[in-house]
């Protein structure tokens, strides 16, 4: 599925009947199977795009992403849903680690480590698919929606101003089978028109690929020498 950039806003009266929609279908699915479950089914990027056309943003574009999810933030609330979302479009998602430690202090009792854990989760998925992710996409749209029991999921999305297009990147908590960088993934939408040039380093077949990168960081700390070493290839 293509996602292209639209500019412009939705109508507000939109958004108004979104937010209230939002709000309900959430309580529902939390109240009858568990704010886990609620976390699973945002990290499905065919549900989550099936999720916007119910609520009646039905473009398949990039806005969708973007207005999911700040109708989400607007409409739940952890007495209601017992979950909270941090982060959001541009300088927004720049306040991610802000607005995770006063809703850690304000709304849930997590311990420090939850928190941290919250934090690092938070700025690897955006290292990661900025720069492991090399299919041309930069971040401008970041995510991550948490529970009481530090299980967290992350939508964040990038653009490629070239062909004007955007890619949404899935995270889930449950999903990390061994890191952050061994396919972490619970899915990605968004069609690439550059083929073969894209390169997933969090691939299991990249692995070797990581462990020459870190040998080659290992080798030439001084930044000049892999600006050097890059220039020659």
């Amino acid at each position: 599925m293509t996602l292209p950039l639209h500019s412009g806003n939705p109508p507000k009266y939109l958004i108004r009947r979104m937010t209230k929609l939002a709000g309900c279908i959430s309580k529902v699915i939390i109240d009858e199977y568990g704010t886990l479950e609620f976390l699973k089914k945002l990290s499905d990027p065919l549900w989550f795009q099936a999720f916007g056309c119910v609520l009646g943003f039905d473009w398949h574009s990039s806005g969708l992403t973007t207005v999911v999810m700040a109708v989400l933030k607007q409409s739940i609330s952890v007495d209601s849903h017992g979950i909270a979302i941090a982060g959001g479009k541009g300088r927004n998602a720049i306040r991610t680690p802000h607005e995770i430690y006063d809703i850690c202090n304000r709304g849930f009792n997590l311990s420090d480590i939850k928190i941290q854990a919250l934090l690092y989760a938070s700025k690897m998925s955006a290292k990661v698919d900025n720069s492991a992710i090399q299919d041309y996409y930069h971040l401008y749209h970041h995510n991550i929606t948490f529970d009481s029991c530090g299980n967290w999921s992350i939508v964040q999305q990038g653009m490629n101003a070239n062909n004007n297009t955007s890619r949404r990147y899935h995270w889930l908590s449950k999903w990390l089978r061994e890191s952050f960088v061994i396919e972490p993934h619970t899915g990605m939408l968004g069609e690439s028109n550059y083929g073969n040039n894209v390169l997933d380093m969090t691939s299991k077949t990249s692995i070797e690929n990581q462990k020459t990168s870190i040998d080659i960081l290992n080798e030439h700390q001084n930044i000049k020498d892999l600006y050097s070493l890059y220039a020659a290839y």
